[in-house]
């Protein structure tokens, strides 16, 4: 039987899954742009003069959208196992790079003991080659994106009738809260608050989730405290407990706050449901590959989708310009070393560190992203695919002049052809 990872694989069987449209008309982008800041709190939409709002959506061809959702779903799915699995082998955590005292935590606790997470939130990052679809990594522990991939979206598909949303992953991560913690429940948005890219991100979810009657607080990570397992927030906020706690500050950097935060409760020993527990980082290292043999875990998907992954130390002979250096838990493209991709002094540096601590590093085989030509120059595009709750839940996209995908990406709305979607609208949001 053909599977779509097999049948996606093949570009001789399926087509380009882009469609090309118009870009928006100037005084509409001025428009969307101010839309993005005053409604879908984008504070930053520009990099000095530059805007980041691309101003013309990416736009799938409604198979291609079913068959990355259904890819993201078993992605999801091969986690959720691999996890589990690596919780009961505290021996293989060690190959994940984690901090020693996570490493610790997670392996005192276990499966049994580690912090309940009934619902997750993923990112995968999806990228069209002359092979089919690959995957760069997986967004397991903090995924972003959501002011543009739920408020921006919705905004530009008004600009496009015909086309419309691939879903809405706010939307989503709110009927997920309900379920798991009930209607008006009390929910933690723990942040890093003196981040304003951080910020702007938990501030457009309280607001939607708000609208949702869920009661949203946005904290810090030392305004909690746990009693007996039970998460509460300290004075001023009232002292009753917390229904849900989600977390968008780095698990890796947990251990960094006071000992009075007792931060291992975000592992292990909470009795408060958290979305995303500290634990998700176990499969947010990119050196997860590395501790796969031996789990009771297949992994087809992954192994079908993400290129060869190795320790940087075991190439030896066989380093050349094809193979892209990662550190274990870099973000947003930080750190990641590619050949005529990465600026040579950066580049220089990235290599001299991996050959000095591999341990915190892979390697990975080097693809090509299949460029478009908008508004006459090449972008290499990248789909950020989210699921909720192991489902499919919407998508947004970044588009980079080099095949580099990182901070100074442009951030586009993605929008498909009706079939696979909840049918458009016309004209503008108010």
């Amino acid at each position: 039987m053909t599977t779509a990872a097999t049948a996606i694989a093949s570009p001789r069987t399926v087509a380009s899954p882009w469609i090309d449209v118009d870009p928006l008309a100037p005084s509409d982008h001025r428009d969307l742009v101010e839309q993005a800041i005053f409604q879908c709190g984008k504070w930053d939409p520009q990099v000095g003069d530059v805007s980041v709002l691309a101003p013309y959506p990416l736009v799938l061809r409604a198979e291609a959208w079913q068959t990355v959702a259904r890819l993201a779903e078993r992605l999801a799915s091969e986690l959720d196992a691999a996890e589990a699995a690596l919780l009961d082998r505290p021996d293989r955590l060690k190959r994940l790079a984690l901090p020693r005292s996570i490493r610790r935590t997670l392996a005192g606790a276990g499966r049994r003991n580690a912090s309940p997470g009934p619902s997750r939130v993923i990112r995968f990052d999806f990228h069209w080659t002359a092979d089919g679809w690959r995957i760069s990594e997986a967004n397991c522990d903090v995924p972003g994106g959501f002011n543009e991939a739920s408020g921006l979206t919705r905004r530009v598909a008004a600009y496009y009738a015909g086309y419309a949303p691939t879903g809405d992953p706010v939307e989503r991560m709110a009927d997920e809260i309900v379920a798991v913690a009930g209607p008006g429940a009390r929910v933690a948005l723990v942040h890093a608050t003196a981040y304003s890219d951080d910020r702007q991100v938990v501030a457009y979810l309280a607001r939607r989730w708000a609208e949702r009657g869920l009661d949203a607080v946005e904290v810090a990570p030392d305004h909690l405290r746990w009693d007996h397992g039970t998460a509460r927030l300290v004075e001023p906020w009232p002292q009753q407990p917390l229904d849900l706690v989600y977390r968008f500050f780095p698990a890796e950097w947990l251990p960094d706050l006071p000992r009075s935060c007792r931060w291992r409760h975000y592992f292990a020993g909470s009795r408060t449901p958290m979305v995303n527990p500290g634990s998700a980082l176990v499969v947010q290292s990119k050196r997860l590959p590395l501790a796969w043999d031996g789990l009771p875990v297949a992994f087809p998907t992954w192994r079908q989708l993400l290129p060869e992954t190795v320790d940087p130390a075991s190439l030896g002979e066989r380093w050349d310009a094809s193979w892209v250096l990662k550190p274990a838990f870099g973000r947003v493209g930080d750190g990641v070393g590619m050949d005529g991709a990465t600026p040579p002094g950066e580049w220089a540096l990235i290599r001299r560190s991996a050959r000095r601590h591999p341990e915190f590093w892979v390697a990975q085989r080097r693809f090509d992203t299949l460029p478009l030509c908008r508004q006459g120059r090449l972008v290499y595009p990248c789909l950020g695919v989210y699921t909720v709750g192991g489902g499919a839940a919407g998508a947004y996209g970044r588009l980079s002049s080099t095949p580099r995908i990182d901070q100074h990406a442009t951030e586009a709305a993605v929008l498909v052809e009706p079939s696979s979607a909840a049918q458009t609208h016309g004209g503008h949001l108010p």
